[in-house]
């Protein structure tokens, strides 16, 4: 079993916290079961992967994506004298 820094523990568990209390709408397994998309009901994406690092050894990596702010477009004319 290989060691995971106190560190990425609280990052991971940082991360994650968005969960707590949110539905899930939809979670999809990719085929060689190295990662996993997890959809909230609030439109966040949860993405939780595992690769290998340069050792060959696994390191979990998760990543929220939260829905971009809503923007306004400005629209301004210009009008020549």
């Amino acid at each position: 079993m290989t060691q995971i820094s106190l560190q990425e523990l609280r990052r991971i568990a940082d991360s994650l916290t968005i969960l707590r209390g949110k539905t899930v709408v939809s979670a999809v397994m990719r085929s060689d079961q190295r990662q996993l998309r997890i959809e909230l009901a609030d439109g966040h994406l949860v993405v939780l992967s595992a690769d290998p690092d340069s050792g060959g050894r696994p390191r979990l990596e998760v990543d929220v994506v939260r829905r971009p702010a809503e923007q306004h477009q400005l629209e301004v004319r210009f009008e020549s004298a």
